[in-house]
């Protein structure tokens, strides 16, 4: 789960990371009596998506006044941004952040994430802040400090140490950054983050440090663990198909081919998405229905795969195990008689009561297709892909 730049300033700030002075505004005149509280000389009104590269496309302005400040905000909320994260379609800003603005000497980076090969969190951070550390690590890696973190015993003072002197940061600021780290990956650790990130964290003209701006994405198996959390989720900056899953407890993703999957297993739904992609053809989707799926799951996912108009066949990849192949396909017949699927349905099954499952399907007086292995699905889809679609042109 991601959340807003100014929710993650407010967790930063719990675990003693200095932010700037500011508050978030929903309207022109919010964002007007805020500019007039925090009473500065130059202000910031910063749009809130789910995205970076907003100040590249007009989602950041400075004002120097709080009439300044409104005008922003008026020209601001309502927009659509389109930004490199974004995709084309954009995101609609409909809050923005308003606070102080500052005197900046040097910018810097830090950022903590889960090193998955290594299984344990890797503290980042670079004298390059501001920019994309994709960009940095790959065009100037040596520029990129890491210190991978045992969970055992957490970030060690040591390390701490290394990373402060590595970004050669002098001896006045030193123990204000050194707190800054430890509290990054505190709170890293404690609202079960699968990234925490300050970028930039600044220098100031007075010798301060503070969290410019601000990034954090939670593992969504823990959020049961924090309410707080789970009430910043903002369902306005999710995809409207995703959403809908979630209150189905389906796990899915929205993809930009037209093959629609329909899995259960992550691991399965990785391989089928493979499998469609060597074919030739392009995933429109990941939807994983589950060990538990009944057929009232089934018809959900169908009617999550057929609401994305891009998607022109379906792939039904189930391994029986838990969730037994006769279950799935009677699940799939009546799913299908039901919901009203109008477009091509390819299905591979196998594992428990594989025979009794495929029986079904061929008795079914429906228009399913059977596939017997993986190359089958494969050499299938790409046959109903290359008929005349109903929704409109060929594969």
């Amino acid at each position: 789960m991601k959340i807003h730049e100014y929710q993650a300033k407010e967790i930063l700030k719990q675990f003693g990371i200095p932010v700037p002075h500011g508050g978030v505004a929903q309207t022109p005149g919010e964002a007007r009596e805020i500019a007039r509280q925090i009473g500065a000389g130059k202000t910031m009104v910063k749009a809130q998506i789910h995205a970076g590269g907003r100040g590249k496309v007009g989602g950041i302005k400075d004002a120097s006044s709080p009439e300044e400040v409104e005008t922003a905000a008026e020209e601001m909320i309502g927009m659509r941004l389109v930004t490199a994260q974004t995709g084309p379609e954009g995101k609609k800003v409909r809050k923005v952040l308003v606070e102080e603005g500052l005197g900046i000497e040097k910018e810097f980076y830090l950022g903590v994430v889960l090193d998955r090969a290594r299984a344990c969190p890797v503290f980042m951070a670079s004298g390059q802040g501001g920019m994309e550390i994709e960009r940095i690590a790959t065009e100037t890696p040596g520029r990129v400090l890491m210190e991978h973190v045992d969970p055992s015993v957490g970030l060690r003072p040591f390390q701490v140490s290394r990373l402060a002197f590595g970004l050669g940061l002098n001896q006045a600021v030193m123990g204000k950054a050194r707190s800054i780290f430890a509290g990054l990956y505190r709170a890293f650790y404690a609202k079960d983050c699968l990234l925490a990130e300050i970028n930039p964290l600044v220098l100031t003209s007075g010798g301060e440090l503070v969290a410019l701006d601000a990034k954090m994405d939670f593992d969504d198996n823990a959020l049961y663990r924090h309410g707080d959390i789970s009430g910043m989720r903002d369902l306005f900056e999710e995809d409207p198909l995703e959403v809908e899953a979630s209150r189905y407890n389906l796990n899915y993703i929205k993809l930009n081919g037209s093959v629609g999957c329909m899995v259960n297993g992550a691991g399965m739904g990785m391989a089928t998405m493979d499998l469609i992609k060597l074919a030739g053809a392009e995933p429109a989707n990941f939807l994983d229905l589950g060990g538990t799926a009944n057929v009232e799951t089934v018809k959900n996912a169908f009617k999550i795969l057929l609401s994305d108009k891009n998607v022109r066949a379906i792939l039904i990849n189930i391994f029986g195990g838990i969730l037994r192949c006769d279950t799935i396909a009677k699940g799939v017949i009546e799913a299908s008689r039901d919901v009203g699927v109008d477009i091509p349905v390819i299905i591979r099954l196998e594992g428990t009561n594989v025979e009794e499952g495929r029986r079904f399907l061929d008795q079914s007086p429906l228009d399913l297709v059977v596939a017997v292995d993986l190359k089958d699905a494969a050499e299938k889809v790409m046959e109903v892909l290359e008929r005349p679609s109903s929704r409109g042109g060929n594969g």
